[in-house]
């Protein structure tokens, strides 16, 4: 067996799912734990921070935990096709996954809401995919009354299958790290992931982190306590207005005397570009906001870095949306093939 075989492989038993089929897997997890030192001297000052850079699983984002074991419950239940609402990245680990398991996927999109990276995942894993004149909080509801009556599993984050496999995520940072951190912090759209994070730090039976949400000021329903119909904000993994584990997501928060807050898209921009051009990490701008939530608590008050050691999970790759990656850039310059003009342009 290689050395790295996957989570179902890594982590066996400590599953909750079927174990009587070999696993649907691309070899996801294992992801780095990587510290950042320059970012960590401006934003935590007397503190340590590390990011989790999910964005290094197969198809660029952390949903691939929880796909490897949704599929593989999928594919144990003898489905033959799978659906998913999605912003993005659901669509493109379900795809991949589904096509690993010689199942066909259909995927809904909110209809000019999902950056292009992701929909050209889903597209060329082959997926079915469908706009819909609404938002993901409507494709959601659609798939799950789908998933009722016709006979099709659903493999969004209300599958237990997907908590499953998610959970990994925070045994490796305990692993990786050595030690359970101060502070996890990271982005919140439909709080599936916050809500695994938090099981797998209960099932490890250590310390425990305490916990900071961060959603965009525009789609903020945990934050104002209520639903956001038309959830509005550039970063469009977490632009979603009714998270289906709203009730886990408050328990954990609650749970581990944490906090939820909303970031401005400025300020989620703001903390995408220091990542990219302080420490070399190109993530996808929604996976910054748990990097701006930090920020903005810790310049309110509300948290004290002195001696504490965070942990920032970086969901997805920065390829996700090339779009925000050159939007308001200037093109590059444009020179002769000269030497001598190349030096002067530099202007040393």
């Amino acid at each position: 067996m290689p050395a790295w075989s996957g989570l179902i492989a890594r982590y066996g038993t400590r599953l909750d799912i079927a174990h009587n089929i070999s696993p649907v897997t691309l070899f996801e997890g294992n992801t780095p734990l990587i510290p950042v030192p320059r970012l960590g001297e401006r934003i935590v000052p007397g503190g340590k921070l590390f990011v989790k850079y999910e964005g290094l699983n197969p198809t660029g984002s952390f949903k691939d935990r929880g796909m490897t074991t949704a599929m593989t419950q999928a594919l144990a239940d003898g489905a033959k096709t799978v659906v998913c609402a999605s912003t993005g990245n659901t669509a493109a680990s379900a795809a991949a996954y589904a096509a690993r398991a010689g199942m066909s996927c259909v995927v809904l999109i909110p209809d000019g809401k999902i950056a292009l990276g992701k929909l050209a995942g889903a597209i060329a894993y082959g997926a079915r995919v469908i706009a819909i004149q609404g938002t993901f909080d409507d494709g959601l509801r659609m798939v799950r009354e789908a998933s009722d009556r016709a006979p099709i599993a659903l493999v969004n984050s209300v599958n237990p299958a997907r908590l499953q496999g998610q959970k990994t995520a925070a045994w490796e940072v305990t692993e990786q790290l050595g030690q359970v951190p101060d502070w996890l912090c990271l982005p919140v759209g439909n709080a599936g992931n916050i809500t695994a994070y938090w099981l797998g730090f209960n099932e490890d039976g250590k310390d425990k982190p305490r916990l900071l949400g961060a959603q965009a000021s525009g789609a903020a329903p945990l934050v104002i306590g209520k639903p956001v119909e038309y959830p509005d904000t550039r970063a469009t993994a977490i632009r979603i207005g009714n998270p289906a584990r709203w009730s886990e997501a408050v328990a954990a928060l609650n749970e581990s005397n944490g906090h939820v807050l909303a970031v401005t898209d400025d300020e989620i921009f703001a903390s995408y570009h220091d990542l990219a051009q302080l420490e070399g990490i190109f993530c996808e701008p929604s996976s910054a906001a748990g990097v701006a939530g930090l920020v903005k608590s810790v310049q309110g008050g509300r948290v004290n870095p002195d001696g504490k050691t965070f942990v920032c999970v970086l969901t997805g790759h920065g390829l996700k949306d090339p779009d925000s990656a050159v939007s308001g850039i200037a093109p590059p310059v444009v020179i002769p093939p000269s030497t001598d003009t190349f030096l002067s342009t530099l202007d040393l």
